[in-house]
């Protein structure tokens, strides 16, 4: 890779940029790449091996010399931690031990996302592998909402459960626990933050608990029932339980934690780095009959890749908790049986599909309200109407807060109740505000994380509970319309070819924490545009440079693109564009595209 490609100086402004035709600035990711850090950067490079443009980027982004190998070959033996570090876990392990030994009956109560999902999963299969016989329930998101609720866990009691395993909820659900307390034992695995510092009676492994010391408070929930595994086997293998049986092989179950943690939109870095990094490895191989026949059914191509799993499988398995049958992910998760899976594969494109169909009228008509409250100067966006699908909500508010670059809460409302979700920014703990705005008692129910949450409150408290949001989160005023797009390094088009595209992959996986590197390609005119896709909204262009050379670009939901329009305007002269530079595989041929994220004209 020639370090001559590379346009590099010490203004913090990227090309001079200040306002792209996407309305950002373009700056430099760290103030350390501007600065260019040449000893540090060069040093990784040269002790691990690599370009001295990777070695920039890794120090740039803050990875010590020593661990740069570690970070571009993460090992999950390099970072797993005992999992005694996490409260209460030493007697989860010993009360699931138990239960194995007992050949016990466990209920599985699971959330209705792809975390609650994954988790379950992983519980079950692991669990009735040990022998035990296993039930499991997925909430309907609409009927009994989330978290864990009386009559489900009596049903999982009526089936014989003596033990109740809540994954991905339940931290919060003191009062529906606590009423089964001298009935059944219960095991929490959680990451959501708690309500103030009041637990449910029983056992909570949650490393967001307000007294657990383990500092894994990024790891998704499907991670820490993974955790809680290990410590299962580690305690019956002490036990001498596996001296005549096979012991479960806890590294082929990497593919959900990896999936969880992706669709979680967990932070990849240390830890959950390595568990997405093996665990797509595990993907790779297609022995999870489940997710590949969901691969194949979705058309992906490369199913072993964080971006399939974020936007292809991910929203799949997701679909049915939304506005179907809420368990259809975690059957088509645990199915071993091929015409199973086929079907419920082509169950789960198929809803999917409707929901996008629901989810474009809706978000329609939230980006108008958002519109009214931009300009009346709220600090967090607050949408919601009565005929929205709740099954929808949390991804509208996503789609809502990219737009903005606010905390967005999305609700549906029925008989005089507002029940959604919310998405927050970086920077702004949103789960937070909304565990305050309960206690306040503006809230039936809420709770999350920094950058997830879900709500319920009465109709007539959504004035107030926007008021509290607005004064509580207001630092969100200061925010730009649009962030400024950081940058990892500049290039000619001359100098973006497939070596570099390959050398850069090798930082991924990529995700927030370890965003995919984005470069900017200088002087490059459009010479050919083409809408492709089934609804005509992916453009494809043709890049050339001034030294003649040739680069194919892709720009998704180019509708929603202010930019896309430049592009199309072939008569624009000269143009800096930025994205993801990526070496495809089509038909046994390397494909070089830019994914296209912001351009701007000279």
């Amino acid at each position: 890779m020639s370090d001559a490609a590379i346009l590099l100086d010490a203004d913090p402004l990227v090309l001079n940029v200040r306002q792209s035709a996407g309305g950002r600035r373009w700056v430099w990711r760290d103030a350390g790449l501007a600065n260019l850090e040449e000893r540090h950067g060069l040093a990784i490079a040269q002790r691990a091996g690599i370009p001295e443009l990777l070695g920039r980027i890794l120090s740039a982004r803050g990875v010590e010399l020593t661990r740069a190998e570690a970070f571009l070959d993460p090992r999950l033996r390099d970072w797993l931690p005992d999992p005694s570090c996490l409260r209460g876990m030493d007697e989860a392990a010993a009360r699931l031990a138990h239960a194995v030994q007992e050949g016990a009956c466990i209920g599985v109560f699971g959330d209705y996302d792809v975390d609650g999902a994954c988790g379950t999963a992983i519980m079950t299969e692991t669990l009735r592998e040990l022998g035990c016989l296993v039930h499991t329930h997925i909430p309907d998101r609409q009927k009994e909402g989330y978290g864990p609720n009386k009559a489900a866990l009596e049903g999982l009691l009526a089936r014989g459960a003596s033990l109740l395993v809540c994954v991905d909820c339940g931290t919060a659900a003191v009062d529906v626990l606590d009423s089964f307390a001298g009935r059944a034992d219960v095991i929490v695995l959680d990451h959501h933050k708690p309500d103030g510092g009041v637990l449910p009676q029983g056992i909570v492994v949650n490393p967001n608990r307000l007294d657990c010391t383990s500092g894994l408070g990024t790891v998704c929930a499907t991670a820490v029932a993974f955790l809680t595994l290990v410590a299962v086997l580690r305690q019956l293998r002490l036990s001498g339980w596996f001296a005549e049986r096979a012991e479960p092989n806890m590294l082929c179950r990497l593919d959900l934690v990896a999936l969880a943690t992706i669709c979680d939109v967990m932070p990849l870095r240390d830890l959950n780095r390595a568990f997405v990094a093996q665990g797509l490895r595990i993907l790779g191989r297609g022995e999870r009959l489940g997710l590949a026949t969901l691969a194949s059914v979705a058309a992906v191509k490369e199913a072993a890749s964080a971006m399939a799993c974020g936007f292809a499988l991910g929203p799949r398995i997701n679909a049915g908790g939304r506005i179907a049958q809420a368990d259809l992910g975690l059957q088509l998760l645990l199915s071993d049986d091929a015409f199973e899976a086929r079907s419920l594969a082509e169950k789960l494109d198929e809803v999917n599909r409707q929901r996008q169909t629901v989810e474009a009228g809706i978000l329609q008509e939230a980006q108008a309200q958002a519109e009214i409250q931009l300009e009346a100067g709220h600090a967090v966006m607050f949408l919601h109407g009565p005929q929205w699908h709740p099954g929808v909500v949390g991804i509208v508010a996503g789609r809502v807060r990219e737009r903005c670059n606010r905390p967005v809460l999305v609700g549906a409302e029925t008989d005089g109740v507002i029940k959604g979700s919310a998405r927050s920014v970086p920077g702004l703990d949103l789960g937070a505000a909304i565990i305050a705005a309960r206690q306040a008692g503006l809230l039936l129910t809420g709770g999350g994380h920094a950058m997830a949450a879900g709500f319920t409150l009465e109709s007539t408290k959504a004035a107030e509970l926007h008021a509290f949001l607005d004064a509580r989160l207001g630092a969100a005023r200061e925010r730009p319309r649009q962030d400024d797009l950081l940058l990892d390094g500049v290039l000619t088009l001359r100098g973006a070819t497939t070596q570099v595209a390959t050398q850069l992959a090798r930082l991924g996986p990529f995700g927030p924490g370890n965003e995919e590197p984005m470069l900017a390609i200088s002087r490059v005119r459009c010479v050919k545009t083409e809408r492709i896709g089934r609804d005509g909204n992916t453009l494809r262009v043709i890049l050339q440079g001034e030294d003649g050379g040739r680069l194919r670009g892709l720009v998704f939901r180019a509708a929603d693109k202010p930019f896309a329009a430049v592009l199309e305007d072939v008569s624009t002269p000269v143009l800096h564009v930025a994205g993801h530079l990526r070496c495809e595989v089509w038909q046994d041929r390397e494909m070089l595209t830019l994914f296209i994220s912001d351009v701007v004209a000279i």
